[in-house]
């Protein structure tokens, strides 16, 4: 077995030994930096640090700052959220090297040519100052204010150039965002795709599972990423999620994010106090098969969903 030895800034100069395996063990592979194998071979952090509703600037800057020094290694933006550049500065002014990093950003759901996507992807490489991103998804299969209605033709056109992009070698794996079983289906059976999408992230939490979409992801070998984790705080008031949460001696936000990844879904959590960054990578325990089916079963009809199956 391989050791080595690190200086801690509590044990003085002799420093502590530590076994290699058991430091990976205990320390490095804790949830937030274990990962899912993409269908390209790629490794993606199972959980990633959100930045929806996040301002630009300053608020931007501290939230992906204190994600990473917490641990988080998965970054999740999007032009639409126009913070890029200040996700950018963040991770500059880390001392987490970038091939550390898995950095995931998102064309307009309103870009539906070749050329758009194809311009919006510099424009968002641009913001960042990133030589390249780890995953390139379509935030929606259509535009905001079009949401349900059907375009298909264009998102083949749209996965054209997310081809190209990804050939370029600046997106290590490209994807998809609110697809149904009928969208990803119209990508997967159009007979330009040479390159199947890695991911589908879906609004996905306790209550609100969509296990229709999830299965059609995962008979194609797409791993789904869940926005909206924790219901945008919606479940943080929940006497049954709070007494299912005791049983772990946990927060609902946690057990949340753990149910999340038990189902071999990678939540994106958002945070801006430190505390609630922290909190949130504390997911290093095991809900039962019992506590699980109960979470399985509970459904949630309140709220804004988008189009699913």
């Amino acid at each position: 077995m391989i050791s080595r030895c690190f200086e801690l800034p509590s044990c003085g100069t002799k420093g502590v030994r530590w076994h290699y395996e058991r430091l990976k063990e205990d320390f490095w592979m804790t949830t937030i930096t274990e990962t899912f194998a993409l269908n390209n071979g790629l490794e993606m952090p199972k959980v990633g640090f959100g930045t929806w509703q996040t301002k630009p600037g300053q608020e931007t800057y501290e939230a992906v700052s204190r994600a990473l020094t917490a641990g988080y290694r998965f970054i999740d933006t999007a032009k639409a959220y126009r913070n890029e550049a200040s996700v950018g500065e963040a991770i500059r002014d880390s001392d987490v090297a970038r091939e550390d990093l898995f950095i995931q950003t998102k064309l307009p759901a309103e870009s539906k040519t070749y050329d758009e996507t194809l311009a919006d992807f510099e424009s968002s490489l641009a913001a960042l100052d990133l030589d390249y991103v780890d995953s390139y998804i379509i935030h929606a299969p259509w535009p905001w204010a079009q949401m349900g209605s059907n375009h298909d033709a264009e998102n083949r056109e749209v996965w054209r150039a997310m081809q190209t992009i990804y050939q370029s070698g600046r997106a290590k794996a490209i994807g998809v965002s609110n697809f149904n079983s009928h969208d990803l289906n119209n990508l997967l059976t159009w007979d330009g795709l040479t390159v199947k999408p890695a991911v589908d992230q879906i609004q996905y939490y306790v209550g609100h599972t969509q296990a229709s979409i999830v299965d059609t992801a995962t008979a194609n070998e797409i791993v789904v990423q869940a926005y909206s984790p924790l219901a945008t705080g919606g479940l943080v008031d929940s006497p049954e999620l709070e007494r299912v949460a005791g049983n772990y001696g946990v927060s609902i936000p946690q057990l949340a994010l753990r149910f999340v990844i038990q189902n071999g879904v990678a939540p994106l959590p958002k945070a801006r106090s430190m505390a609630h960054v922290q909190a949130n990578a504390q997911l290093d325990f095991t809900i039962n098969e019992q506590d699980m089916a109960f979470l399985n079963r509970l459904t949630d009809n309140n709220g804004w969903h988008p189009v699913g199956d």
